[in-house]
């Protein structure tokens, strides 16, 4: 095999001969514990901004039913992060996705899994930069007592000026490196998740109140999936709710940067898990007190009001909380906030790796040599992410529930693909280990992928009907739609430029295809640091 040069522009990594393997890609080693990268994990996800984003579409598709279609959607994450555990601890490697399906299927499939996770996080940079322009001028206009500064986040271009300043402060703090993204995500972390308590609990006591009158408790029945309608609502719900557990996985990108562990699970991997557990317990019992204190009417605060579906919290938090509502518009805000800047580290390290292993132009893996952030590759998410998110303003005027729906199909699409990628790598070697690794690394990943793929199919048909999402449509077909298949389009015309460009990925020279059992060196090049 050819001798490629993998960080020509990197001298602290070696160059690899007949590279089977993966190899490190100059990122900073041991500076983030189990409790750092949890709380970059729940910042990544940003509850507070996710729910108030995504309540009101879900309760649109499957009503009082959002409760179970949260639980569900935690299923299919649960079984997709048995999968990402597996393959991170036998390929630790900043690139996730991209690089596990590369190493399972091959270069073609492996990169756009890759562009897969890449357009799902620039999707997501442009939402939360839109929440939070509106609940800045929320908060400005609640402390200043004047309901009509609230109404200048509907100016676009003022919207879109704003929200180009919350991008740039976002990617100059990841740009000085993961050691100042992890104090300034502690402290925005503590504040949200204390006042979205305080929240839920406000919401079921409004619930129980008689002076309520859209109000009720909870029942049994909100919890159970087989109510809903159709099976197209069903798999639209499942997108939403697959969008509220996305970015979990934002913390096994880190694999290179955490500190080792002593105990059989890595840093990341026990980090993740411990995530995926607070998340599903705190948005069933968020989305059952939202539901049960709003109802599904289409009153000013109820979730068949089309007007609010986007931002339901926005209009729920002085009925909720008085004048304490100011806390909630500023835990959202710093929510979007905290996310932006750490929802950055995921496709910056994805567009690193792919970048390394000559899937993207060699400028990409530029490293800065104080910070050590992979700060070429956050520029351009931040840039990417910027003019969409100002093209589709003027597209849409409901960009941000039409980009929840769109970003739901892409994390449906690489999450499937990356659990796919568990049970062929270790289809050889699992059954020698026993029942439990068959089940863990097999059979369930397996399970969650089929479903995350059937998931994106149906959704991306529905998705062409024009009244689908938030209704926004161009020529008769669905905004929603026509986004998926541009983005996933544009994906496979870049991947065809580059294989012109640069065609030793693709031929399988750099990284190359394996499976378990004749795939030692991928942990031994770790380990060994043949990459330092």
């Amino acid at each position: 095999m050819a001798k490629y040069d993998l960080t020509a522009q990197d001298p602290a990594t070696r160059t690899l001969d007949s590279v089977t393997g993966i190899s490190k890609k100059g990122l900073p080693s041991g500076t983030v514990g189990v409790l750092g990268a949890l709380v970059i994990g729940i910042s990544t996800c940003a509850p507070a901004y996710t729910l108030t984003s995504a309540v009101g579409p879900a309760a649109s598709e499957v009503g009082y039913q959002t409760p179970a279609i949260f639980l569900m959607g935690f299923i299919p994450m649960l079984l997709v992060a048995l999968g990402y555990r597996a393959l991170n601890s036998a390929m630790p490697d900043s690139g996730t996705s991209f690089t596990w399906a590369s190493r399972a299927f091959g270069p073609w499939v492996g990169w756009m899994a890759g562009w897969g996770l890449i357009a799902a996080t620039v999707l997501v940079l442009s939402n939360l930069a839109g929440i939070a322009v509106e609940f800045l001028f929320q908060s400005i206009s609640i402390v200043a007592g004047d309901p009509a500064i609230a109404d200048l986040a509907a100016n676009r271009f003022i919207n879109i000026a704003v929200c180009l300043g919350f991008m740039a402060l976002a990617t100059f703090i990841s740009y000085r490196g993961m050691t100042s993204t992890k104090i300034f995500q502690y402290i925005t972390v503590i504040f949200q998740m204390i006042v979205l308590v305080w929240f839920v609990i406000a919401m079921f006591i409004g619930a129980a109140d008689p002076a309520n009158p859209e109000g009720r408790m909870p029942e049994l029945s909100w919890f159970n999936p087989l109510e809903v309608d159709s099976f197209s609502a069903f798999a639209a719900g499942i997108a939403v709710s697959i969008f509220v557990y996305w970015g979990w996985d934002t913390v096994l990108t880190m694999g290179e940067e955490t500190k080792p562990s002593k105990g059989r699970l890595s840093t990341e991997s026990r980090a993740a898990m411990i995530l995926v557990a607070i998340l599903v317990v705190l948005y069933v019992g968020t989305a059952a007190a939202t539901v049960g204190y709003a109802g599904l009417g289409d009153g000013p605060t109820g979730l068949g009001n089309p007007d609010i579906a986007e931002n339901v919290f926005a209009a729920l938090a002085h009925p909720v909380m008085g004048p304490a509502a100011i806390l909630l518009s500023l835990a959202i805000l710093v929510s979007a906030m905290a996310s932006i800047n750490s929802t950055a580290i995921s496709p910056a390290r994805t567009l690193l790796a792919m970048s390394h292993y000559r899937a993207l132009p060699q400028s990409i893996k530029r490293i800065h040599p104080k910070y050590k952030s992979p700060y070429v590759a956050l520029l351009w998410s931040s840039i990417v992410a910027s003019v969409f998110y100002a093209v589709m303003r003027f597209i849409s005027e409901d960009v941000l529930w039409d980009t929840i729906t769109a970003l739901g199909m892409m994390v449906c699409f690489y999450y499937g693909i990356t659990a796919l990628a568990s049970p062929w790598y270790f289809r050889k070697t699992a059954p020698r280990e026993g029942l439990g690794a068959v089940l863990s690394k097999i059979v369930l990943p397996a399970i969650g992928g089929i479903l995350l793929l059937v998931v994106f199919v149906q959704t991306t048909i529905d998705s062409m009907d024009p009244s689908f999402g938030s209704g926004s449509n161009i020529g008769g077909i669905g905004l929603v739609g026509i986004i998926g298949v541009v983005v996933l389009g544009l994906g496979v015309l870049l991947m065809l430029i580059q294989s012109r460009v640069s065609p030793e990925f693709f031929r399988g020279n750099v990284l190359a295809k394996a499976d378990a059992t004749n795939d030692t060196s991928a942990v031994e090049l770790f380990d060994d640091g043949l990459g330092n």
